[in-house]
């Protein structure tokens, strides 16, 4: 299966995703998220950890309900304040925890905006009638 197929099968399949399961969901994506960023050194760089959270949070609400995503945005800032920002999850009320909190809410917001955009309806042509053909029958008449 080639990527573009994949990704477009992945997308068909996320589409109708409900609510109910768009926060799991995105709360295992938001885990997953966060621990290559934290191995790319989140730590040292927080944003890091926010450039991978913030699509999570971004699609969880195109593809889900916007509570799932407001769910999903939540244990993404506590993921992001009591592991990158802070250690051993401890949760830290700071304004780098502030800066997350803004960019994962503008995250919520922008993927509601977007999933309300009208969708452009795709134009199929209309196909092409057949060419009539004569039919040529045998002439069956008489032999010889």
């Amino acid at each position: 299966m080639s990527g573009i197929r994949f990704l477009s099968w992945v997308a068909a399949w996320l589409d109708g995703m409900s609510g109910g399961f768009g926060f799991p969901f995105g709360c295992v994506a938001a885990v997953v998220a966060v621990v290559p960023a934290d191995l790319a050194g989140a730590t040292a760089h927080p944003w890091y950890a926010l450039v991978t959270l913030g699509p999570v949070v971004l699609l969880t609400v195109f593809w889900s309900s916007v509570t799932a995503a407001i769910g999903v945005a939540v244990v993404a800032w506590a993921l992001d304040s009591g592991f990158v920002l802070g250690r051993a999850g401890e949760l830290s009320f700071d304004a780098a925890s502030a800066l997350a909190a803004a960019v994962l809410g503008a995250a919520v917001v922008l993927g509601f905006l977007a999933r309300r955009r009208p969708r452009v309806p795709v134009w199929v042509p209309t196909p092409r009638r057949p060419a009539e053909v004569a039919i040529r029958r045998p002439d069956l008449t008489g032999v010889g």
